[in-house]
């Protein structure tokens, strides 16, 4: 089972166990945003993919690990998706579930531990997001770690409405290749 550990978090497979944290995490409203989900998931669901979350990232071509703190509390989730190993890239997202965990250095910490895993273990070149252009916070979190940015999406996501510029940002592994 993959562990990475850094100083304040850990960062570990799925388990069986996250069921209701997953559940509840997909079923938010309120970050559907950033995930683009438009519709709810049911336990069933979640339950079927926990079974097969311990599938390689060459087979599945995705990564998703859990944050936990010292108290061995899950907070987050981060993953890899769209692992593309001809070209030795993949894109990267993370949540922080709860605002109270927000701002304390958590989302760092967990960033620099899968960049670490993705650049030495994986052997990938590159690893990308895509960022609201009104989510400061992960524009920032990403911007710090040495993502940048190249490139606006014009009308990207449509939102209650109303269309969302989307940010795409990029951090090229320079020690290799």
């Amino acid at each position: 089972m993959l562990t990475l550990k850094g100083e304040h978090i850990y960062l570990r497979a799925l388990e069986p166990e996250d069921l209701e944290f997953i559940h509840q995490i997909e079923n938010d409203e309120t970050i559907w945003e950033i995930s683009n989900t438009i519709t709810p998931y049911s336990k069933y669901l979640i339950k079927q993919y926990l079974e097969n979350a311990h599938k390689d990232i060459y087979e599945v071509k995705q990564l998703r690990l859990v944050i936990c703190n010292d108290a061995d509390t899950a907070i987050g989730m981060i993953d890899l998706f769209d692992f593309d190993i001809k070209n030795k890239r993949a894109g990267i997202g993370i949540l922080v579930k709860s605002e109270t965990d927000r701002q304390k250095g958590y989302g760092k910490e967990a960033l620099k531990l899968l960049i670490k895993y993705s650049f030495k273990h994986l052997d990938l070149h590159q690893l990308y997001c895509n960022i609201s252009e009104d989510n400061e916070a992960s524009l920032n979190l990403f911007k710090n770690q040495g993502f940048k940015e190249v490139g606006l999406k014009k009308d990207w996501n449509y939102l209650n409405g109303s269309y969302k510029n989307e940010y795409l940002l990029q951090l090229i592994n320079t020690n290799v290749h």
